[in-house]
């Protein structure tokens, strides 16, 4: 049985697709379980995305979803959020209900919003019904970690030039997408 795990992001200068990148690395960690990244389409003209554009459908076929977008003034991107505003006709149906999900971020300072733009990526997924998921405390890298990584969702800080993950972030990212996947698998199972 094969369960589809969708890793949605929205990135401009690159941290949030590589977390993109560690959690689908984690999610096809788990035996049976595929991780598609997806991005949103740009409000204003842009580079063309490196990953495909996400449609309602894929949305509502997933077994389960990570989240990631950048910090902006505390909040989800704008162009992640006009995507959430257009997904009505899912949560009429209740497609989501019961999904699991997982949020992650990035920001350039340690204290730059990452908690509450990953509260506010939770909202609409809690309004769908989805099930949202942390990260526990029982990942020693969340103990450890001097950059990114929050009891809320992965995350990243990204002032180091050229813009790496440090460890501690990949590993976070990882566990988010193992979880996520196991999650996702179990619900399918029942």
């Amino acid at each position: 049985m094969s369960c589809r795990l969708i890793v949605l992001y929205y990135s401009r200068h690159g941290a949030t697709r590589s977390l993109a990148q560690q959690i689908a690395r984690g999610i096809e960690s788990i035996d049976g379980c595929e991780a598609l990244l997806r991005t949103v389409n740009e409000i204003e003209s842009g580079d063309d995305p490196l990953d495909p554009i996400i449609t309602l459908d894929e949305l509502k076929n997933c077994a389960g979803l990570a989240m990631g977008s950048p910090v902006w003034f505390g909040n989800m991107a704008g162009a992640l959020k006009h995507f959430w505003d257009k997904t009505t006709p899912l949560w009429l149906a209740g497609d989501l209900i019961d999904k699991p999900a997982c949020v992650f971020t990035a920001s350039s300072s340690m204290h730059g919003g990452q908690e509450t733009t990953l509260q506010s990526m939770m909202l609409p997924l809690l309004h769908h019904g989805m099930l949202i998921l942390g990260i526990p405390y029982s990942e020693p890298a969340l103990h450890a970690t001097r950059s990114g990584g929050t009891p809320y969702g992965a995350s990243a800080v990204t002032t180091h030039q050229p813009r790496t993950l440090s460890q501690d972030e990949i590993a976070l990212a990882q566990q988010a997408g193992k979880r996520l996947a196991r999650c996702a698998r179990q619900l399918k199972e029942l």
